[in-house]
């Protein structure tokens, strides 16, 4: 399975001059819609499917809920 960690670097609130949101993701053992794993943040709310590349698809968690997509997924060691 890909990498162990991922840093996801998410922007900050448009308009708000607000601090960029990093949330560190590992994996699930679940593979996305894309064949690839999925990795999770410690509260399960932040799930994403992670290509080989570097490619990340955001995978909602609940009803309503729109993710964001992540700026940057950095592999962590």
């Amino acid at each position: 399975m890909g990498r162990k960690r991922f840093a996801l670097t998410f922007p900050g609130d448009p308009g708000a001059h607000a601090a960029q949101d990093v949330v560190v993701v590992e994996p699930t053992g679940d593979t996305g819609p894309g064949g690839h794993p999925v990795y999770a943040d410690a509260s399960g709310i932040v799930r994403a499917e992670i290509s080989d590349r570097g490619e990340v698809r955001m995978l909602a968690t609940g009803g309503h809920q729109t993710p964001r997509t992540p700026l940057i997924a950095e592999p962590l060691p």
